[in-house]
């Protein structure tokens, strides 16, 4: 699995990398079929963070999580939170699928 984590007008410093890439390594946990993570972070006006989060899974199309705010950090968490919660919606609706037939 692959974790790319990129800026749009904001130079990623190490510490803002190692921080996304950890947060993003947990998402398998939650779904074991990923097979990429983007995470793709912006500068706006007047210190506005977002945080967009691509998730790619085997047979389905990509998942897209986006939080925006002040802090940079919690933006990240909220991002994560997002795609977390599509994951296990998604495993979930996966596994009731063979039940209800």
């Amino acid at each position: 699995m692959e974790i790319k984590v990129s800026g749009r007008h904001i130079e990623v410093t190490p510490a803002i990398r190692e921080y996304a890439s950890e947060k993003a390594l947990k998402l398998p946990r939650y779904f074991d079929r990923v097979q990429g993570i983007d995470v793709v972070i912006n500068h706006g006006d007047h210190n506005h963070y977002s945080v967009e989060i691509i998730t790619n899974v085997e047979r389905t199309d990509p998942f897209i999580a986006r939080a925006s705010g002040l802090d940079l950090y919690a933006c990240i968490d909220d991002a994560i939170d997002k795609m977390e919660r599509q994951l296990t919606d998604h495993k979930q609706k996966l596994r009731n699928r063979k039940h209800n037939v």
